[in-house]
């Protein structure tokens, strides 16, 4: 039984460097937090026990930190990828993605 070929998908190579170009930013703005929060633990132990706010230490809400950040960076990506190819389909008249 065959259903045929998938759709295939190309990407301009202006929108694949602009999503590598964002991604690498993000990840590296990502890479610093974490460098700092494994920096504290490293150098400074005793400071990850120090109670933040509701009997939650610093460790904890760092790590919770991270989670927020890492889901808000993702949604940030996603938006700054779909506004650029928004842009590029009305500036070039082409469409992503479908059978033409």
């Amino acid at each position: 039984m065959d259903h045929g070929p998938a759709a295939e998908y190309h990407e301009c190579d202006e929108l694949l460097a602009y999503k590598q170009k964002a991604g690498l930013r993000l990840f590296f703005i990502y890479s610093g937090i974490y460098g700092v929060f494994v920096l504290l633990n490293t150098v400074f132990p005793s400071m990850m026990e120090s109670v933040i706010f509701f009997g939650l230490n610093l460790a904890i809400v760092y790590g919770i930190g991270l989670i927020i950040i890492a889901i808000i960076l993702g949604l940030l990506y996603n938006h700054q990828c779909t506004k650029m190819e928004k842009r590029l389909d009305i500036n070039t008249g082409k469409t992503h993605g479908g059978s033409e």
